[in-house]
């Protein structure tokens, strides 16, 4: 399968993601660029979104920018720096760029932004499966 192809293929597989609002807005080898809308039952008690939230956009960003290479990657390491709080009605963007990839591994970072603000930063890594993509 082509590997741009796959982001949406595998967001049409997932309903979590579905669940979420997201939208692929870009894609290309080694990128890709979602975006969502914060919903009030995102927010949690003290009525800014939910931190799993934004971990969820740039983890749907890092898996679908990994997976354009054409082999099934899976995520082995991530963490998540929270710099702003999130609130409902925010639009949110997600930027996930391959920092380096090697035949068994990648490593990306994830920039999760409402406007030109930086309101969370994601770094993870993938293990490559041997595995091809098919259509």
């Amino acid at each position: 399968m082509e590997g741009t192809k796959i982001p949406y293929k595998m967001l049409s597989d997932d309903a979590y993601s579905q669940w979420l609002g997201i939208e692929i807005l870009e894609c290309e080898l080694g990128r890709c660029k979602v975006a969502m809308t914060v919903r009030k039952e995102m927010l949690n008690s003290m009525k800014k979104a939910h931190g799993g939230i934004t971990f969820s956009l740039a983890d749907t960003a890092f898996g679908f920018a990994a997976n354009t290479h054409g082999k099934f990657a899976v995520s082995i390491e991530t963490s998540i720096n929270h710099i702003e709080a999130v609130n409902e009605g925010d639009y949110l963007t997600a930027e996930s760029v391959i920092e380096k990839v090697n035949n068994k591994l990648g490593f990306n970072i994830i920039e999760v932004k409402r406007g030109d603000e930086l309101v969370a930063l994601f770094k993870g890594v993938v293990y490559r499966t041997q595995k091809d993509w098919e259509d």
